[in-house]
């Protein structure tokens, strides 16, 4: 039986060809004009997940070879 993939998971953090796991910055989506210069450029950079975290979406990441 094939496993599943957790599409919550898989719309939300991308896998690089060196294993490395992305996602976006959180609050991104509005209230963005009261932010000040830095936030809005450090939410343009997309964030590298900690190898701890690899483990957890292992599971829901069937398909991806963490």
């Amino acid at each position: 039986m094939k496993l599943k993939t957790t599409k919550a998971i898989a719309k939300r953090f991308k896998i690089t060809r060196n294993k490395k796991v992305m996602k976006r910055r959180e609050g991104q989506g509005h209230f963005n004009a009261r932010a000040t210069g830095n936030q809005t450029r450090r939410k343009r950079r997309d964030l590298k997940l900690s190898s701890a975290h690899k483990s957890a979406l292992k599971a829901g990441l069937p398909y991806q070879g963490l």
